[in-house]
């Protein structure tokens, strides 16, 4: 295979649409993890999506930095994911390169601070943080995504976010450059962070500090998170978490449940019986199913409360 890439000719023989990019990545081509025609629903936690044109999961930060580099040389469409656990792909697929994050994943403990890369994941995050006596992060430990989605989204749940915790950011930005941002930079607002204004800007590794606390107390405070998890959420379906964004003065769980919603289904998507704040995979659900039911419970609980429900979800492809 890797001799077609260089001849610019796919294993068909047929014209490759990138044979600059494949170029460019010659020397960490092993390395970089490349798929063509790559199905997405295996990439992301709602088990839906098209496929993408050429994915890639370079398998250290060398290989994953001349991957993005030459995509961005080459001008190619570029989506960067962690777990695609916030994420819902068009049927369609996602043309140019996606680029995942998962394998850069390292994390170092230095005294209260914790470097993670952009791959590794919240719940490695939270393990870090314990293994050495610190505290703040027990809330991660049940978020299924990577600390780059994360710090993207300024993930949260229960007592914490991860503004909270940030110290800086490296990043690159646009035009290839490694640039670094402290916390009051990244603009953290409630699901939200600068980084959501600048899709182009790659986060690569982020500091975080934390206190020192008992042990027992922080393992105590991660299994009851993780009970109440067990409790209420519906994690034996595929979906991205929640679906909707809390709107202010209420609960989007409440509202969809009161506006009669909840089982509601479309295709092979549902209402989750357990938490009307989930839309979940049923089986075989496509994204058209999904993003469909997603505007009728907006429509629903605009026409029956005046609320209007945003959605957490990010909607890749075309």
């Amino acid at each position: 295979m890797l001799y077609y890439k260089l001849k610019n000719y796919d294993s068909n023989g047929e014209k490759m649409k990138y044979p600059l990019f494949f170029e460019k990545i010659k020397s960490v081509y092993e390395t970089a993890g490349i798929i063509e025609n790559e199905p997405m629903c295996k990439h992301t936690t709602f088990q839906v999506g098209g496929n993408a044109e050429i994915f890639a999961k370079p398998r250290n930060i060398g290989a994953f930095m001349t991957v993005l580099q030459a995509a961005k040389e080459c001008q190619m469409p570029l989506t960067v994911i962690g777990r695609g656990s916030n994420l819902l792909v068009s049927d369609n697929g996602i043309k140019g390169l996606v680029l995942c994050t998962c394998g850069i994943s390292g994390i170092k403990v230095e005294g209260s601070r914790i470097i993670a890369d952009a791959g590794a994941t919240m719940a490695q995050l939270a393990r870090a943080a314990y293994n050495s006596g610190l505290t703040g992060a027990e809330f991660a430990a049940g978020i299924p995504g990577t600390v780059g989605g994360g710090v993207f989204m300024n993930a949260g749940a229960y007592d914490g976010q991860l503004s909270d915790l940030v110290v800086q950011s490296v990043f690159m930005d646009e035009e290839g450059n490694s640039r670094r941002i402290t916390n009051i930079e990244h603009r953290f607002a409630y699901r939200n962070s600068i980084f959501k204004h600048h899709p182009d800007w790659i986060i690569i590794q982020t500091e975080f500090v934390l206190k020192p606390a008992n042990q027992q107390d922080i393992k105590d405070k991660m299994d009851d998170f993780a009970q109440r998890r067990r409790n209420k959420q519906p994690l034996n379906y595929p979906s991205a978490g929640s679906t909707f964004k809390r709107p202010q003065g209420h609960f989007a769980g409440k509202l969809i449940e009161d506006a009669g919603l909840k089982g509601a289904r479309m295709g092979g998507a549902m209402v989750s019986e357990k938490h009307a704040g989930f839309v979940v995979n049923i089986g075989n659900a496509t994204c058209q199913d999904v993003a469909g039911l997603i505007g009728h419970i907006q429509q629903t609980v605009k026409n029956q409360f005046n609320v209007e429900l945003e959605c957490e979800v990010r909607i890749l492809g075309d």
